[in-house]
C-alpha cells in the first residue's frame, strides 16, 4: 500500500516547490487543491468559493486515500492551516487504514516576504498560473486562520531559507 504525504504550511512558504521535488523523487501522484481550483473555476473568489473549496478538499482527501490503497504514494499539497484540520485529516486516514505523514514547510520571515513579492510580480506579469494576487486584505484574512503547527502535529519539518 502507498502512503499519503501531506505538505502543509502557510501561503507562499514553498509548499509547491517542496511537493514537486517529493513527487519527482518518489514517482508519486501529486494532488493540489490550488491547481484544481484554478482548472475548475479559475480561482473565482465569489460567495461560492468557500463551499467549493470545502467540497474539493473532501474529494481530494478521499481520492488521496484511494490512490494510496491502490499502492501508489500521493503527495497532497494542502495547507492544513489549523490544528483541528491536522487532527481531522490524520484521523480520517487512520480510520481508513491509510498511512499518512504530514510534512511541514516552515519559512523564515524574510524569505516569506520575498516569496510573496515574487509571486505577486509573476501574477502581474501574467505568469501566475494557479496563483492569485496577495494584497494586504487577503493576507490579513488568510493569516488570521493560520496556526503554527506544534512539533507533535507533523512528521517531517522542512525549513526554507535563502541564507
Amino acid at each position: 500500500m502507498g502512503k499519503v504525504i501531506i505538505v502543509c504550511g502557510k501561503i507562499c512558504s514553498g509548499k509547491s516547490f517542496y511537493a514537486r521535488k517529493m513527487q519527482e523523487s518518489l514517482n508519486a501522484v501529486f494532488l493540489s487543491p490550488d491547481e484544481a481550483t484554478y482548472e475548475l473555476i479559475l480561482n473565482e473568489q465569489g460567495e461560492f468559493y468557500n463551499v467549493f473549496s470545502g467540497r474539493l478538499n473532501r474529494y481530494l482527501t478521499r481520492l488521496a486515500g484511494e490512490i494510496a490503497k491502490a499502492d501508489a504514494d500521493v503527495i497532497f499539497e494542502r495547507g492544513l492551516w489549523s490544528a483541528a484540520e491536522r487532527r481531522e485529516i490524520r484521523e480520517y486516514f487512520r480510520k481508513n487504514g491509510v498511512k499518512c505523514e504530514i510534512h511541514y514547510v516552515c519559512v523564515d520571515d524574510e524569505t516569506w516576504q520575498e516569496n510573496i513579492a515574487e509571486r505577486n510580480q509573476r501574477i502581474l506579469a501574467g505568469c501566475g498560473g494557479s496563483d492569485f494576487y496577495l494584497d494586504e486584505g487577503l493576507m490579513a484574512k488568510l493569516m488570521s486562520r493560520w496556526e503554527e503547527p506544534a512539533a507533535d502535529e507533523y512528521d517531517i519539518l522542512y525549513r526554507v531559507s535563502r541564507v
